[in-house]
C-alpha cells in the first residue's frame, strides 16, 4: 500500500493535526482548511484522512469504547450535557470532522430508519430485504449528511459563496444549509431536466439557481471551473468533506444493527459519491473493529446513464462515458466524477455493479409506494437491483440484505401525476376517482376498493 492510501494518520505525520487532505493520486497533502477544489499540484480528488480515535490518555480506542460513544440518545439536544448530538451525522464526528467542536452548521440530519415492509420483500424476491430511508432527512434526501459538513467547512474557512451543480436534490441541500450559515449559494442545474419538488426547494432557500443549457456533466464542468477562477467553495460530492458526512449513512445503518454487518448494501448509483463514501466508511469500520466482515456493496445505475455498469462488466478497464437518459433525474449522469474511488469500493467490498430499466425502476418504484414507504424514482433503482439479483440467485431469499433509499417521494411529484393520472396504459395506476356528493357514491368507492384488494 503506498503512504497516501493510508487510512488514518500515522504517530509521525502532520503533528498536532486530527486531519488533513490528501490527494487520491499524488499523495499531496493539505491543510484541512484548505479550501482547494482539487489537488493543486496534480489536479486529483482530495480525501480526508483522520488519525485514528484515542481516549483522553491518547491510547487508541477499542471497537467497544467507540461503540458505547456513539451510542448516546440520538435525538438528544446538543446542549444536554453527555446526551449526545442530535444529529446522526455529528454522532459520528471523531470518523468525520474531529476538530470541529461545537461549531456544526446542523438542522439536525441523520437518524434515519430501517424499515422492513413484507410487500416489498415479496416483491424483491428476499425475506431479509430491510430498506434504509434517507428520505427522512431535512431536505428530503441523503445530500443533507454530506451538506452539513461541507456547509460546517465553508463556515469554518470564511467561503464568500458556495456552489454546486446538482439534478436536484445537492441544489435543494445547499440552498438549505447555505441558508442556515448565512452563505452566499450558487446553485448550476440542466435547464428543463429538474423535478419541480427540487427545484421548488432551491428557490424557496433562497439560493441563486442557473439553469445552465446542457446535462449535469456540462453543469459540473462549468462549476468546477467557477470555483477555481473565483473562488468560490465547490460543494459536490468530490468535495472530500460532503464524502465524510455521507459515510454516515453506512456507520448510522451499522449502529442500528447492532454492528452486525448485512450481507449486502444496495444504493442507486450516479455520481458515485455515495458508492465511494460507502466504501471508505466500510474501509474503516473493518479497521477500527467495529465490525467483523465486511457486506457487499451492490452500485445499481439506470439503463439509461449506466457507464459505471458498463465498465464493471468490462473488469474497468475502460472509464465509459454516455448521454444520459432516464426517467430516474437523480441518476441521470453520464460522466461519473468519483469513478476511481467507487471502482476500489467495488474491488475492496466484491462488490457488484448493474443496471436496470426505467420501466423495473417505476415497477420497484409503484411497490415501494403502495406499501405506505415511497420514494423518488432514483431510490427504487436499489430494490429493483435486489429483484434482479435475486432472480439470478447472485442473492438468495434469507440473506440479509439492505437497499438505501435516497430521496422522498415528494421530490419527484411529476411523475407521481404521470404513473397515476396520465400514462392510459399505465398498470397499478391509483387515478383520482370524480363522484357525485352523495354517501352512496362513496360506498360504491369502499365496495370497488375492497374487491380490488381481494384479487390481489
Amino acid at each position: 500500500m503506498a503512504a497516501h492510501d493510508s487510512l488514518f494518520l500515522s504517530a509521525h505525520e502532520a503533528a498536532g493535526a486530527l486531519s488533513v487532505q490528501r490527494c487520491d493520486v499524488c499523495g499531496e497533502t493539505l491543510h484541512e482548511h484548505d479550501a482547494s477544489p482539487a489537488c493543486p499540484a496534480c489536479g486529483g480528488l482530495l480525501a480526508i484522512v483522520h488519525r485514528a480515535p484515542v481516549d483522553a490518555a491518547g491510547a487508541p480506542l477499542t471497537a467497544m469504547a467507540m461503540r458505547q460513544q456513539f451510542a448516546g440518545p440520538c435525538c438528544a439536544l446538543p446542549a444536554v450535557a453527555g446526551g449526545g448530538h442530535a444529529s446522526g451525522v455529528w454522532r459520528f464526528a471523531s470518523l468525520v470532522m474531529p476538530s470541529v467542536g461545537t461549531a456544526m452548521v446542523s438542522h439536525p440530519e441523520g437518524n434515519t430508519p430501517v424499515l422492513a415492509r413484507t410487500r416489498v420483500q415479496t416483491y424483491a424476491g428476499c425475506d431479509g430485504l430491510l430498506l434504509k430511508h434517507e428520505g427522512y432527512n431535512p431536505t428530503g434526501s441523503f445530500k443533507d449528511r454530506g451538506m452539513t459538513v461541507g456547509a460546517t467547512q465553508a463556515a469554518r474557512i470564511g467561503a464568500r459563496a458556495v456552489a454546486c451543480a446538482s439534478t436536484g436534490n445537492t441544489s435543494a441541500s445547499l440552498a438549505a444549509y447555505a441558508a442556515q450559515a448565512g452563505i452566499p449559494g450558487l446553485v448550476f442545474v440542466p435547464a428543463g431536466k429538474v423535478a419541480m419538488g427540487k427545484m421548488a426547494q432551491t428557490l424557496a432557500y433562497g439560493a441563486r439557481t442557473l439553469l445552465v443549457r446542457g446535462d449535469f456533466d456540462e453543469c459540473l464542468r462549468l462549476v468546477q471551473a467557477a470555483s477555481k477562477d473565483l473562488g468560490i467553495y465547490l460543494l459536490n460530492s468530490i468535495n472530500p468533506w460532503r464524502v465524510e458526512g455521507q459515510k454516515t449513512i453506512v456507520f448510522e445503518l451499522l449502529q442500528q444493527l447492532g454492528w452486525d454487518a448485512p450481507d449486502f448494501i444496495v444504493l442507486p448509483a450516479g455520481n458515485l459519491g455515495n458508492t465511494a463514501a460507502f466504501g471508505k466508511a466500510l474501509r474503516e469500520a473493518a479497521a477500527l473493529g467495529l465490525i467483523a466482515r465486511v457486506p457487499r456493496l451492490v452500485s445499481v445505475q439506470a439503463a439509461g446513464a449506466s457507464p459505471f455498469a458498463r465498465g464493471f462488466a468490462e473488469g474497468f478497464a475502460t472509464r465509459h462515458k454516455m448521454q444520459a437518459d432516464t426517467v430516474a433525474t437523480a441518476i441521470r449522469i453520464g460522466d461519473p466524477a468519483s469513478w476511481d474511488r467507487a471502482v476500489r469500493a467495488i474491488r475492496e467490498t466484491d462488490g457488484l455493479v448493474l443496471s436496470v430499466s426505467d420501466e423495473d425502476i417505476l415497477e420497484a418504484k409503484r411497490v415501494i409506494d403502495a406499501a405506505g414507504v415511497g420514494c423518488e424514482p432514483a431510490s427504487a433503482a436499489s430494490v429493483a437491483g435486489v429483484r434482479q439479483l435475486v432472480s439470478r440467485g447472485v442473492v438468495r431469499a434469507s440473506d440479509r440484505v439492505v437497499a438505501v433509499l435516497t430521496g422522498h417521494v415528494l421530490k419527484d411529484p411529476g411523475i407521481l401525476v404521470s404513473m397515476h393520472q396520465e400514462r392510459e396504459a399505465s398498470e397499478g395506476a391509483n387515478r383520482p376517482i370524480e363522484i357525485d356528493a352523495t354517501v352512496e357514491a362513496v360506498a360504491r368507492v369502499i365496495d370497488a376498493s375492497r374487491s380490488e384488494g381481494a384479487a390481489s
